[in-house]
């Protein structure tokens, strides 16, 4: 009688995976918003006031997101204090919408903020109020944390 090898076994079911992640698993909350009339040198000197903070929220008048700027976009106005004491921030280089939202899946900010360049993304509900910001190193937190 011939010896028949046994049957493969079935390969064997992916391992389960926690449920996306989305950008609410990971924003964070917010503060130091200024006015969209604020001017430079006034945003400047909340950046000398909160030598840990790196952006602003920019509001409009309705309280809407408008805006973020950084340190970094502000540099240029250092030298020029004839300009940024007249300078509101609305009129300078800063990052601008569309912004993230809290149901947007993580894997989808991630690579947005990674092809924008960004390391701070305001988060807002339907209405363009801000709910949060989602930076780099939450992002990383949170992936890592998944996993």
């Amino acid at each position: 009688m011939p010896l028949h090898p046994p049957p493969p076994s079935p390969p064997a079911p992916p391992p389960r995976t926690s449920p996306a992640l989305t950008v609410a698993d990971a924003m964070d909350g917010w503060d130091s918003p200024v006015g969209t009339d604020t001017t430079v040198d006034e945003a400047l000197a909340i950046f000398a006031a909160l030598p840990a903070a790196s952006y602003l929220l920019v509001l409009d008048e309705a309280g809407r997101c408008e805006g973020l700027v950084t340190r970094a976009s502000l540099a240029a106005f250092l030298a020029r204090s004839w300009y940024s004491e007249r300078t509101p921030v609305r009129d300078t280089h800063h990052q601008r919408g569309p912004f993230a939202w809290p149901a947007m899946p993580l894997a989808l900010a991630a690579e947005s903020m990674r092809v924008k360049r960004q390391d701070v993304w305001p988060v807002t509900d339907d209405d363009g109020r801000v709910l949060g910001v989602l930076t780099a190193r939450a992002i990383r937190e949170a992936l890592h944390a998944g996993t």
